[in-house]
């Protein structure tokens, strides 16, 4: 087996920077522009994985959106202010803690949820076809660990 030079390392990790540079730019570039999620129109990505975060049942508190979706109750409470202006959730007071804010989807946000999971199956469709299986594992695999490792990121 013949070994890599430096220079074919280089060009590797070169490759791999440029790869990972465009990738970067390419969600940029998704995350700044809405979708149309089936009959219940358009939401930005920050709003239709705010809805996926509060679940199809929902019954969430804003304690916990804002753990789940990783970000701070302020930025919740912008996110789910934005959500009730296009009807897609609502606030309730909690039952037994006056305190608290549970948040629930609506009928329309519940077509955005499963509009989104659509999404979600076509992407995975689309995969198929360009991808083997065992790509497939690979992408999954490196796709976590790259979660994990920048979600370690300060």
């Amino acid at each position: 087996m013949k070994k890599k030079t430096h220079l074919q390392s280089d060009q590797v990790s070169n490759r791999g920077n440029r790869n990972l540079g465009r990738l970067i730019m390419q969600l940029r570039r998704l995350e700044r522009q809405p979708q149309i999620f089936g009959e219940a129109g358009s939401f930005t990505p920050s709003e239709i994985h705010t809805i996926e975060a509060i679940g199809y049942e929902g019954g969430v508190l804003m304690s916990e959106l804002a753990a789940r979706l990783d970000v701070t109750k302020g930025a919740v409470t912008q996110l789910i202010a934005r959500l009730e202006a296009k009807a897609a959730v609502t606030r309730s007071p909690h039952p037994y803690d006056s305190r608290a804010i549970v948040i629930s989807l609506t009928e329309k946000g519940k077509e955005a949820y499963r509009a989104h999971e659509e999404v979600h199956v076509q992407f995975y469709d689309e995969l198929r076809i360009l991808l083997s299986k065992q790509e497939i594992e690979i992408f999954e695999n490196c796709i976590e660990k790259l979660n994990d490792f920048l979600g370690s990121k300060p």
